[in-house]
Order: C-alpha cells, then structure tokens, then sequence
C-alpha cells in the first residue's frame, strides 16, 4: 500500500490530486465477525499493546480520514497515517 500510495501521489499530484493511506490499528469493528468489538479478552490482550491501553473506535480511524480529506491537510500527501493509538511500540 505504501508503495502504491507513493506511486499514485507522484502521478496524481500534478492535478492536484493529493493520495494518502491510513493505517489503522486494532479497532472495535464488526470484521470478523465482531470479534474484537464483543470479546471483552480479546480487546484487553490488543490493548496491552498500544500506547493509549485500548482499542480504537470505528469513529476515530474516520476521524482520521476526514482530516486528511479536509483543506487543512492540503500540503500532505504521499503519507501512511498511522491510526493505531500507538499499537505496538
């Protein structure tokens, strides 16, 4: 994904096309059947690994996404956006 995103960021930039990707960390969402939403163990064992102890929302990796759609971001492009409450440091 990274190197695509680069790829792309290159071809596109010279429309003014800005190409970026998200990296989202462990998230409370229904992949997987909902796994990670609705088992409490599960959750606690990821969380352990983050920096901020938890897993992320569904809301917070939109979040995200919404900032890098937005103007202010404007000059950011090429970039993976970690969004992983610091997953695995």
């Amino acid at each position: 994904m990274e190197a695509i995103t680069r790829s792309l960021a290159v071809e596109l930039g010279p429309r003014g096309i800005r190409i970026n990707s998200i990296a989202p960390g462990p998230t409370a969402t229904d992949f997987n059947g909902g796994a990670m939403r609705d088992d409490p163990e599960l959750r606690s064992s990821l969380a352990a690994h983050t920096a901020l102890g938890r897993v992320g929302q569904p809301d917070e990796i939109a979040d995200a996404i919404a900032a890098l759609a937005s103007s202010e971001l404007r000059w950011v492009t090429a970039e993976r956006i970690e969004v992983s409450g610091g997953s695995l440091l």
